[in-house]
């Protein structure tokens, strides 16, 4: 009896890992909107509707692992963005990185997360191109988040997709000019699964965890890189930012955080020394000191091994008046171990970026 029964078992699990086996599908977006300038100079150079097409090739999850039932089969995977800004100055952009969709509504309403690498092909020159204020670099980093209605299998295994795309580009400010561009486009798209349509399974077996019981979690986080100041070609500066905060599990998807940063960012040191030079008129000192403290909430959202966070933050502590007193930062998080992190953030203030962050962080 007892072969039998785990010969059942086996025989069952097979079966359930067969039927919840990711899938794979294409889908192509035909795209069209606007820019939108968040800085004056920005407004001289659009002189049309931004254009493009985006590309995205997807493991369509069905059960297998805990985290698909979790969000409701998500999507993962990749993608190509094209971007012609119908501007001569800011030129074409080519994409490429990671993304997710996440569905709601039975499956009809579609919200897609990507982040990658953009090159443009018209980045800031002091001789040739001195008025893209925008792209400071060839390469950058490229945010997208689009809302669209889906159907799948509409006809055969084709299926179409509508609605609004928000594309962002920004260097971090890893090297000035750096303004960065934020487009918002209709997207219009097929797709195509390269399998018959597969029905979702639910495991009901799974442990259900009590994640707000759990206690409360104290995390430090060292982060660094390089910036540069708003002085264009002033030179790239090293920055150390550091960061404290208690962290409280929600649920299985979210944690809530509070925490205080101290930043150590030197091309803020040498922007004093230069305003105090170029504009004695304004009495800066140019020993103010350069170091800031702010104190932040942040909330990070649990996926599998990666989650993605954002922070507001604002500075209790900030003796050159430099940028607005509010800060925020969104990034992505890969858990080495349950302790231990690593990952990138970008932090910015509103729209302007200052500072491309690669991190470690440990939980205790």
């Amino acid at each position: 009896m007892k072969k039998v029964t785990f010969l059942l078992l086996f025989a069952f699990s097979i079966a359930f890992s067969q039927e919840n086996k990711e899938t794979t599908a294409v889908e192509v977006d035909f795209l069209r909107g606007n820019v939108l300038p968040h800085t004056d100079d920005l407004y001289s150079l659009v002189n049309g509707h931004p254009e493009g097409v985006m590309i995205t090739f997807l493991n369509k999850t069905h059960g297998a692992e805990e985290w698909h039932q979790a969000y409701n089969y998500p999507d993962f995977g990749y993608y190509f963005l094209y971007q012609d800004f119908k501007s001569e100055p800011l030129g074409h952009n080519f994409s490429a990185g990671a993304l997710y969709n996440f569905y709601f509504l039975n499956r009809k309403l579609q919200l897609k997360l990507s982040q990658g690498i953009a090159y443009t092909s018209h980045p800031y020159d002091k001789v040739n191109n001195s008025k893209n204020k925008a792209f400071g670099t060839p390469l950058m980093a490229n945010t997208n988040i689009g809302l669209s209605y889906i159907k799948e299998h509409l006809f055969s295994n084709f299926g179409i997709t509508a609605g609004l795309l928000f594309t962002h580009y920004s260097n971090g400010r890893i090297q000035s000019p750096n303004s960065g561009l934020n487009t918002y486009l209709l997207n219009l798209g097929i797709n195509y699964n390269f399998s018959e349509k597969i029905e979702n399974k639910r495991d009901t077996l799974r442990e259900k965890i009590a994640y707000n019981k759990e206690p409360i979690y104290y995390n430090a986080v060292f982060r660094t890189g390089v910036n540069e100041s708003a002085i264009i070609r002033s030179g790239q500066k090293p920055f150390y930012h550091i960061g404290f905060y208690a962290e409280k599990r929600l649920n299985r998807k979210s944690g809530l955080q509070l925490g205080a940063d101290l930043f150590l960012t030197t091309s803020v040191k040498e922007f004093i020394k230069y305003n105090a030079i170029a504009y004695p008129e304004k009495n800066i000192d140019p020993n103010t000191d350069y170091k800031r403290v702010g104190i932040f909430v942040g909330h990070e959202l649990f996926v599998n091994r990666i989650s993605l966070e954002a922070q507001v933050g604002y500075y209790v502590y900030q003796p050159y008046k430099q940028e607005i007193v509010i800060y925020d930062r969104v990034g992505a998080k890969y858990y080495l171990t349950k302790k231990l992190a690593v990952g990138f953030t970008i932090k910015t203030h509103l729209f302007l970026a200052e500072a491309l962050e690669f991190g470690i962080g440990y939980k205790f």
